[in-house]
């Protein structure tokens, strides 16, 4: 028998592997907050907060192989999980990457409710080097989704 947690922690890390947008369609919650370490304001509602994590994994995690299992793996950029602590419906990933070649460390608080889907979602980011980087590739990345006017 899985927790909430858990099987929310594998439905993410799916995703992480597959890359496929409809796949957070899934794993979010229609009121789901999203706590950017850029954007001073959560971001609310799930399309919003698919657009970031999209964007996100398009900078941070890059192109992952078809055999990468995700947690815990390199599937590109060097991005991988080295720690993951979950209690309750809560949960704890902490990564590693390296972005213009800047060494990244960061964290994924992941709340969900009792049926797995994703209710709060913030990321933390460190050194400042990193912050600095990450808002830039994650600017773009997101302007590159965004219809142009």
């Amino acid at each position: 028998m899985t927790t909430p947690i858990e099987r929310c922690l594998d439905a993410w890390h799916g995703y992480l592997r597959s890359k496929d947008p409809d796949a957070l369609d899934a794993l979010l919650h229609d009121d789901v907050v999203f706590w950017s370490p850029i954007v001073f304001k959560p971001q609310r509602g799930r399309d919003l907060t698919k657009l970031y994590l999209t964007a996100a994994a398009g900078t941070l995690v890059g192109e992952a192989p078809a055999d990468s299992p995700g947690e815990g793996s390199d599937p590109g950029g060097g991005f991988r999980y080295v720690r993951k602590i979950h209690q309750g419906n809560d949960a704890l990933l902490e990564f590693e990457t390296t972005m213009a070649g800047k060494y990244v460390n960061g964290v994924d608080l992941i709340t969900c409710d009792d049926d797995g889907l994703i209710v709060d979602f913030k990321v933390l980011i460190r050194p400042l080097q990193a912050v600095n980087i990450v808002h830039d590739q994650m600017r773009a990345m997101i302007e590159s989704m965004s219809p142009s006017p």
